[in-house]
């Protein structure tokens, strides 16, 4: 069971590249994968959300990549002829007309504003692809690590409270046969007490007794949220994504508790149904971080 959340980050100096890469993942319904490099670098997204792909099924993950290659001087500077022809044809008019004395220097000349223009020369796309993927496989390995690592929490914290749902299922087992007990007492003493003088058929009591058993029996809906349980452990136990699958396991359960709830008629019956139906929300919640 792997967590939706994660962080890796790794930076390596290959081919006299500095490349940082990092990996965020937060929870979402499906796999939204986005890659942020400088723009020059476009050509590095396919890859990328391919390898990242590989990683991971479900979340929406931002990949963050810096690549400083300024050691390996890929920056040429030239000069612009014609601005600088410009410039000096200006300034020789300035001298002429204005009677200034001749001052112009190299070092004058070159702080003017667009004298020189830099520019990238174009990366070799192959091998910077390669090397991009090489750092972000280890920060895969940081940003994988954290989701497993997480994601046993909340394997553990689903299933300890699925221990506590079957328990409050066994209180439900036990105290529905009680209620009807219950029921056929108070319906006892009821018509007892309406009908003093007049001899009750037991078979009418027994007759009522049973309609109330069979309208309020939970054995199905119990039986049903026992196997959701087991269905759960196994589920928890798979090496492969599973959080879309136990949403819906969830539904099913939350279905069944209600259930028992509309059929509860008894005071106490209704306050464990309450309890189940809180821990399954809890569970609910947690799913929403699984992958």
């Amino acid at each position: 069971m792997k967590s939706m959340t994660g962080y890796g980050r790794a930076r390596q100096t290959l081919h006299e590249r500095d490349i940082t890469v990092e990996l965020r993942a937060v929870n979402h319904r499906y796999l939204d994968i986005n890659v942020k490099a400088p723009r020059i670098y476009g050509f590095l997204e396919d890859a990328v959300k391919t390898a990242v792909g590989r990683m991971i099924a479900r979340g929406k993950v931002d990949v963050f990549i810096s690549i400083d290659s300024s050691a390996l001087g890929d920056v040429k500077i030239s000069l612009n002829h014609k601005i600088l022809e410009s410039y000096l044809d200006a300034l020789h008019e300035m001298r002429d007309r204005y009677e200034l004395a001749d001052d112009i220097s190299v070092m004058r000349l070159a702080r003017l504003p667009d004298v020189f223009s830099s520019e990238k020369q174009e990366a070799d796309a192959d091998e910077l692809t390669k090397d991009v993927l090489e750092v972000l496989q280890a920060a895969g390995a940081d940003f994988c690590t954290m989701r497993e690592r997480e994601g046993a929490k909340l394997r553990d914290d689903i299933l300890s409270r699925g221990q506590t749902i079957l328990k409050l299922v066994a209180e439900v087992e036990e105290r529905s046969p009680k209620a009807v007990e219950e029921y056929r007492a108070k319906l006892t003493a009821r018509m007892n007490e309406v009908l003093a003088d007049t001899t009750i058929d037991p078979q009418r009591i027994l007759a009522e007794a049973a309609v109330y058993a069979d309208r309020t029996a939970v054995d199905e809906e119990t039986v049903r949220l026992r196997s959701h349980m087991h269905q759960m452990e196994i589920m928890a136990a798979e090496n492969r994504p599973i959080g879309r699958k136990l949403d819906f396991l969830v539904q099913e359960m939350n279905r069944e508790a209600n259930t028992i709830g509309s059929k509860a008629n008894d005071m106490e019956l209704a306050k464990i149904v309450v309890d189940i139906k809180s821990e399954i929300e809890k569970i609910r919640e947690q799913v929403q971080n699984i992958e």
